[in-house]
């Protein structure tokens, strides 16, 4: 039987993927220092073992704990890894930043959660439409990033990442790189940001005097199909006036060089500041 070691397991994500693997047959160790997180635990019926026999024992080690600390964590429980154990990250925030040690024969895997798509209406239960995050009721997919290792340890990883980001319908094999791209750049640095403007103007209309409600149900139904048609989800285009209104907009709004944020640089500072360790 495969032993899984979660560290952090007490801790927020750790308690999403600590109430996916309780219900597999891996053989799990719960690592979790905090007595909050030891409660947290407790409630579930789990309890905490000690990170020297975790590491020790276990085929796989997850790491759930906060980025900035990562490094930190893993020069510390890489050494005392069995050989041909695998080490698997929820970010590739600190791989990338090169933060963490050698692997010597660990394997190393990074991973994420795509979370359920915005078009996933096809979802039964009320507890899967209202999951938006994922890992309890709703479909997601999830990449993942081989650092080292076989195919065989591939497959090994993977099944542990399906099980504690379930119920999961694909996953993608990407490279560290790819990750970075995809988060903090693409989804964060890109999309949060858009989306926090979009905010910002619903809230502005609602300043100059459009009802709250009627403005938040306009723009997402309006996000809704715009979405859709940008998307593929649906044959259809813009109407003139629309595509006229972002060739207007789009210098007001965006800077002329805004895709510098995916070059490496600008990545690099962005990953660094992900990974500090506050003072």
């Amino acid at each position: 039987m495969i032993s899984v070691a979660l560290f952090g397991a007490g801790g927020k994500m750790g308690c999403r993927l600590a109430d996916n693997l309780a219900k597999t047959e891996y053989s799990m160790m719960y690592v979790e220092p905090y007595e909050s997180g030891q409660a947290r635990l407790s409630e579930r019926g789990l309890s905490v073992t000690d990170p020297e026999v975790a590491v020790r024992d276990a085929d796989i080690v997850i790491l759930a704990v906060p980025d900035n600390r990562i490094g930190e964590v893993a020069h510390q429980v890489v050494p005392k890894m069995k050989s041909g154990s695998s080490l698997i990250f929820l970010d590739a925030a600190a791989p990338y930043a090169g933060t963490l040690p050698e692997p010597a024969d660990v394997t190393f895997f990074a991973c994420h959660p795509c979370h359920p798509s915005v078009f996933n209406n096809d979802e039964k239960t009320p507890a899967g439409q209202s999951d938006y995050f994922g890992g309890v009721a709703a479909r997601q997919e999830v990449v993942i990033a081989p650092m080292n290792g076989t195919d065989e340890d591939y497959a090994r990883a993977e099944a542990v990442i399906r099980a504690f980001f379930a119920p999961v319908t694909k996953t993608h094999r990407v490279t560290i790189r790819d990750m970075a791209l995809l988060e903090p750049v693409l989804s964060e640095t890109v999309a949060a940001t858009c989306i926090t403007i979009i905010r910002e103007a619903m809230d502005e209309c609602v300043r100059l005097g459009v009802p709250a409600e009627a403005a938040r149900a306009f723009i997402l139904g309006h996000m809704n199909i715009e979405m859709a048609v940008l998307f593929n989800e649906i044959d259809g285009v813009f109407s003139d006036g629309a595509i006229k209104a972002i060739e207007l907009a789009k210098p007001i709004l965006f800077q002329p060089n805004w895709k510098r944020v995916f070059e490496d640089e600008e990545i690099g500072k962005s990953v660094g500041e992900i990974v500090k360790v506050k003072e």
